[in-house]
């Protein structure tokens, strides 16, 4: 495979680590900006929101142009906007600075996606574009952790310092390592969205936005969740960020070879049955921090356990419309990150933190249900996606 394709997926580790890195440092930002817990939750809702929004749109408006320099001009506008979040001087300014790295950020995915693609031989496809969504993968698994310590230690603006030396450092590499490469042609938006038409994939995509929704409610407030219900210090809620996040990373090995023994179609069923039954007890074990964290182990491992068994059942169901499955499940992705941030807001803002695993727990059961009934439809009708790819 060409190698070319690692620098993509480092492109998107940077990235993504955008989205969720603010996360640890929650507390930090609302007591220097002087703004609720809940506020700053927003600063994940607005990203995630307009990270799932502007991809397919950004990347019909610039199909035209060539891909190379798109990637350097978008790279570009990303290292702007996290050096805006570095400086800026209020809530209004920094909200501002995540709406252009969220936009320009998920033009970026999507160009890697499509680069990777074109650089590899056929039979090497498929691997270039899973390497792509690892990158991505494993950026929101580590993005938390990664602010929460360089933001403990030097102050929740240094990780957007960070980043913005990666960005560059990135377009240095681009610049010299990755040839020319013309544009393809790009599917409308509305074609795009005409491909959900069929219940069994729509219902599929509805998963994995009802997925990610249980699970940001509480794992995007769990700094203050593990501060309120079990008093950890900042010490303790690093040490329990890197645990999370070395389960999640396995989880997704884990999920793929499940997959690949039991199936796609009974992994799903069963990684989100389990998944739903830990998030319900989470609060339950905050008396003991050992049993805590093996709960906390099993949460996180099914987080991402889920994605390769998704994908597969996406490719499976709608075999000549995949690219464009992975894309738009990547969109849900999302939209799951935002709705389940803002979820948590409310909830910490009409009540408390220690309600937010339930409040999550109950989306995670919709998931099993819009699970459940995509896996039950006969297989998703090709004739229209034909249609769409000779269009």
């Amino acid at each position: 495979m060409n190698k070319k394709v690692y620098l993509l997926a480092l492109v998107a580790f940077v990235v993504g680590t955008v989205e969720l890195i603010i996360g640890g440092t929650l507390d930090l930002v609302a007591e220097d900006l002087g703004v609720s817990l809940g506020h700053v939750g927003l600063l994940i809702t607005i990203f995630s929101l307009v990270f799932a929004i502007a991809s397919p749109v950004l990347l019909t408006l610039t199909a035209k142009v060539e891909r190379k320099r798109l990637t350097l001009w978008t790279l570009f506008i990303f290292f702007l906007g996290n050096l805006l979040a570095y400086f800026s001087p209020n809530y209004s300014i920094l909200m501002l600075a995540r709406i252009f790295t969220a936009a320009s950020g998920s033009l970026l995915v999507v160009l890697g996606v499509t680069i990777a693609s074109t650089i590899v031989h056929a039979e090497y496809r498929g691997r270039a574009i899973g390497t792509i969504f690892m990158g991505i993968s494993g950026s929101l698994v580590l993005g938390v952790p990664l602010g929460l310590t360089i933001g403990n230690t030097f102050g929740w603006r240094a990780p957007f310092l960070l980043i913005s030396i990666l960005t560059l450092l990135s377009m240095v590499a681009v610049f010299f390592l990755l040839e020319k490469i013309d544009p393809k042609p790009v599917l409308s938006i509305k074609k795009q969205i005409q491909t959900l038409k069929d219940q069994k994939i729509f219902t599929a995509q509805l998963t994995s936005f009802l997925f990610l929704t249980g699970h940001l409610t509480l794992y995007a407030y769990l700094t203050p969740f593990l501060k309120t219900t079990m008093g950890l210090n900042g010490t303790w809620v690093s040490v329990a960020y890197f645990i999370f996040g070395v389960a999640a990373v396995s989880g997704g090995g884990f999920g793929g070879f499940l997959s690949d023994k039991l199936g796609s179609e009974k992994s799903i069923l069963g990684i989100i049955s389990v998944f739903a039954v830990a998030i319900f007890i989470i609060p339950y074990v905050t008396f003991s921090l050992p049993v805590f964290l093996i709960v906390m182990v099993i949460w996180s491992a099914l987080s991402w356990a889920i994605t390769p068994a998704q994908q597969n059942y996406l490719i499976s169901s709608a075999p000549e419309t995949a690219d464009i499955q992975q894309s738009l499940n990547n969109s849900a992705l999302h939209l799951g990150i935002a709705l389940g941030s803002t979820i948590g807001a409310m909830v910490i803002e009409q009540s408390s933190v220690i309600h937010n695993a339930t409040a999550g727990g109950f989306f995670v059961l919709f998931a099993l249900g819009t699970a459940y009934f995509s896996i039950t439809r006969g297989q998703a009708v090709t004739n229209e996606q034909e249609n769409l790819n000779q269009a």
